[in-house]
């Protein structure tokens, strides 16, 4: 399933993609895909939503906007450096093990909403990255049974501001945490959709032009890894959310170093995820 939340800012209702432009509506079955949803909800909405696009109960999405297709989360936790290539663009080692920060769940917004350039920045940055959503309180977790954590993936732009997040001293997600900084959508694709999310295309366009360009096989820690080992640090619950890192291709890897600036366009992709467009403006 593909599922999606539709509305206005703060009046998102939930439902479900079944073409390129149509949906079933299930906000009067589940009132939002959040914790008590992705706890339990998954197996129940798949029967639903077939018996109704079967009796032909589909709406229209022209003109209406897409939210985050999941309710604010707990937690975004993020996995830094995890593309070997990544890794390599900006002279950092691959690491031996994941490194770990956090994003405030605030940042997370539509898929196609406003991105704003905090004050002050000087480096505010782009990476197209795949989102994993956990569909599972997750506490001490098995390798070996990680992958039934997965609720499903979402493509995500993990915006930053490079000063503040390597010039400013202290954690990175003092550069991670603005507000916007976090796209997420058009939808959510549960997991038995995308059975190896480990080659998954994904590209990230500015203004047209191409600057990331690369394939989830280059992660270095997988989705179920990351899941096992965050799990043996802190417990994970559902609905949470997990940015699993971004390939060559940011600002802050360019040279000159590129950042974005008022009236920018980023048009991300993944493979199966859908496409997200995102406007840039000024912080006032």
């Amino acid at each position: 399933m593909r599922l999606i939340r539709v509305g206005e800012v703060g009046m998102e209702k939930p439902g479900v993609l079944v073409g390129e432009d149509s949906y079933v509506d299930v906000s009067d079955l589940i009132p939002d895909f959040n914790e008590t949803f992705f706890a339990g909800g998954l197996d129940i909405l798949r029967a639903e939503v077939q018996a109704r696009r079967q009796a032909g109960q589909i709406k229209s999405l022209f003109g209406k906007r897409l939210g985050a297709p999941f309710s604010r989360p707990h937690q975004i936790i993020c996995i830094g450096l995890n593309y070997r290539d990544h890794a390599e663009e900006t002279g950092a080692k691959v690491p031996d093990e994941p490194i770990i920060f956090t994003k405030s769940p605030n940042t997370l917004i539509g898929p196609n909403d406003i991105v704003l350039i905090p004050r002050n920045s000087k480096k505010t940055d782009w990476e197209v990255e795949l989102g994993v959503v956990v569909g599972r309180r997750a506490r001490y977790v098995l390798l070996e049974q990680a992958s039934d954590y997965i609720a499903g993936y979402v493509l995500v732009n993990d915006v930053s501001e490079r000063e503040f997040q390597l010039e400013r001293q202290g954690q990175w997600s003092k550069g991670k945490s603005s507000e916007t900084f976090n796209p997420a959508g058009p939808y959510l694709v549960t997991r038995d959709e995308i059975p190896n999310p480990l080659n998954l295309s994904m590209r990230l366009e500015l203004n047209g032009k191409v600057m990331q360009n690369s394939n989830t096989s280059q992660m270095v820690f997988d989705p179920a890894f990351i899941i096992h080992y965050l799990s043996q640090f802190m417990v994970l619950e559902p609905g949470d959310l997990i940015n699993t890192g971004t390939p060559p291709g940011v600002g802050l890897g360019q040279k000159p170093e590129l950042y974005l600036k008022p009236g920018d366009v980023m048009r991300l992709t993944i493979e199966g995820l859908g496409v997200a467009e995102q406007m840039v403006e000024q912080a006032v």
